[in-house]
């Protein structure tokens, strides 16, 4: 601990953001840098507690208590990036997260909720400082390509290439396996090409990591759909083992009067399609959802949902509504909801922060139910009926929304994106596959082990777990490299 003081007389200080105005022209990231000799101020406030709450979580107890899904060392690289010791700091991170660039950008920061400062004082800035140290990493040439020095002969197929799908093939590659990762869309990444828009990550800070992992010696298969363009017998024909990382795509709907109207959209219809058209013509196609001069009502208030609004707000939309049923968190965090448990406390994330800038308040409504979708009278999106619900717990005790009275209201809509999470992987592979599924529709594969009801196939990430973070899909991707490389040589000598 190189300044038992620190955390005393350090504030919490993170880089500015871009103003509104001019991050809403570009699709450039949100955030500014910030200077070393302020970051390493920061890392002066990491206490290097007795017992580091921030760098282990349990799946068990996720997402209710916090902590790094991946354990990283968070004291030990706080502590270099503070004695100005970088380049031993990737090192350090890099042996737990293979992808720190995108953790470091798009991950909630789970191990801020647990930093043991925060108890009685900000947490330490951990996200800020992982990001900072890959980024250094790079820019500096100490992030290169290094292929095993041996092969096994052994054949591993990845179906998906999201965070996992990734994290997986990037293990069974250093244990010498030799890997294919199958991808249906036309560009590697999953979720972090197509999922999360430019904004909060570029995609060339994805390629970079892309084609270091090509450089290592993994194959990878573009426009091939596991199930349709190849049969899932192939592929158990053709490899020793399958690991299948496709996460939970399924999206759940809204059954209300209208659903069938022009210009309702799945929130990942509408995000994909944005920044695929953004990478192939920087929009010129035209192959996107254009909410320019529309009204946008987004329909949930997660991730999802805010990316709904920083996207329609960059094609110039007209207005944007966020509508969600749950209650609004409160500002700080409550007593009943204690640390080492994750925070819920109101946030207020990019999205919201352009709307306030550009529209003059925040886009979220709270405890309001849709009612009905009308019609223009020509097939199109009009409005969306809501009315505010007020949770009442019954008999049973199960919450449920109960209906406010005289408390309707009619928003004007010309595209409705509904962002209201995921309800597991789609059942064609799954099924082709003969997998056992658990009540939730998810691939049937205990955590730590990750094997499904068949030998030689196991499963990881979302497809797996539910609709989750990309730092516990890049965990469960990990660990489910060790399983299949023990299934395969009998023994696995990775992390």
């Amino acid at each position: 601990m190189g300044n038992p003081t620190g955390f005393l007389h350090v504030k919490r200080a993170l880089p500015e953001d871009r103003n509104p105005s001019d991050r809403l022209i570009d699709w450039q990231e949100v955030h500014e840098h910030m200077d070393t000799a302020d970051i390493e101020k920061q890392a002066s406030r990491c206490m290097d507690c007795g017992v580091p709450f921030c760098q282990s979580a349990k799946s068990e107890y996720a997402p209710a208590v916090a902590g790094c899904p991946v354990n990283n060392v968070i004291p030990e690289w706080n502590d270099l990036i503070y004695k100005g010791r970088w380049k031993e700091a990737i090192k350090l991170l890099h042996k737990t997260n293979n992808f720190p660039e995108f953790t470091g950008r798009v991950c909630p920061a789970p191990c801020e909720g647990a930093c043991v400062l925060g108890i009685n004082a900000d947490p330490v800035t951990i996200k800020l400082h992982e990001v900072e140290i890959i980024d250094r990493a790079f820019k500096e040439g100490w992030v290169v390509a290094i292929p095993p020095t041996k092969r096994t002969g052994k054949t591993v197929a990845v179906i998906g290439s999201g965070p996992s799908g990734l994290a997986a093939a990037a293990q069974l590659n250093k244990a010498g396996h030799l890997v294919t990762v199958y991808e249906r869309a036309d560009r590697i990444g999953g979720l972090l090409m197509y999922g999360i828009p430019n904004m909060k990550l570029q995609k060339e800070i994805v390629q970079r990591r892309v084609d270091i992992l090509a450089e290592e010696g993994i194959v990878f298969v573009t426009n091939t759909e596991i199930g349709k363009d190849i049969s899932a017998e192939k592929i158990e024909q053709d490899f020793d083992a399958v690991v299948l990382c496709v996460g939970a795509t399924v999206p759940r709907d809204l059954p209300t009067e209208g659903r069938e109207l022009n210009g309702i959209h799945f929130a990942m219809e509408f995000l994909k399609a944005n920044t695929k058209s953004l990478l192939d013509s920087k929009h010129e196609d035209g192959q996107f959802i254009n909410a320019k001069g529309k009204n946008v009502v987004v329909i949930g208030g997660g991730d999802t949902g805010t990316d709904c609004v920083g996207t329609s707000l960059r094609h110039q939309c007209d207005s944007v509504t966020q509508l969600e049923i749950m209650p609004q968190p409160p500002e700080s965090r409550q007593a009943n909801n204690p640390w080492p448990q994750w925070p819920k406390r109101l946030l207020v994330d990019y999205g919201q922060q352009e709307s306030i800038a550009i529209q003059g308040d925040d886009p979220r409504q709270y405890l309001v139910m849709t009612k009905k979708i009308e019609s223009d009278g020509n097939g199109n999106v009009k409005a969306v009926h809501t009315v505010e619900v007020e949770w009442e717990r019954t008999p049973e005790g199960q919450m449920i929304p109960k209906e406010v009275a005289g408390s309707e209201t009619v928003h004007p809509a010309d595209i409705v994106l509904l962002a209201m999470g995921f309800m597991g992987p789609e059942g064609g592979l799954v099924d082709q596959f003969g997998l056992e599924k658990d009540p939730r529709s998810n691939i049937k594969a205990d955590y730590d082990k990750f094997a499904t009801s068949k030998p030689g196939i196991f499963a990881a990430g979302d497809g797996r777990r539910g609709q989750s973070l990309i730092v516990w899909a890049i965990d469960e991707g990990r660990r489910a490299a060790r399983e299949v490389d023990t299934y395969l040589m009998g023994k696995s000598y990775l992390p």
